[in-house]
């Protein structure tokens, strides 16, 4: 039951990827993310792929994630 969870939760990051794709303007290239967002990525990967361990080291990684974006979010808004 557990690596369906994961097969769903792989197929719905393609899919957020897809819409990002497709729904961007044409001739418009995508930004560059920063480092602190592909940190979070990461994590939000880990939490997928060490949901086996347990509710709380993948959880914890999830809660990572959400940190290093609202940290990421805060220093842009600082640098507008």
């Amino acid at each position: 039951m557990q690596s369906l969870y994961i097969g769903i939760a792989i197929i719905v990051l393609v899919i957020i990827v897809v819409l990002l794709l497709v729904s961007r303007k044409k001739g418009e290239q995508l930004r560059k993310p920063s480092n602190l967002a592909i940190v979070g990525m990461v994590f939000v990967v880990f939490g997928i792929i060490f949901i086996d361990l347990g509710r709380i080291p993948s959880y914890s990684f999830f809660g990572a994630a959400v940190l290093i974006s609202i940290i990421d979010i805060i220093r842009k808004q600082k640098n507008k």
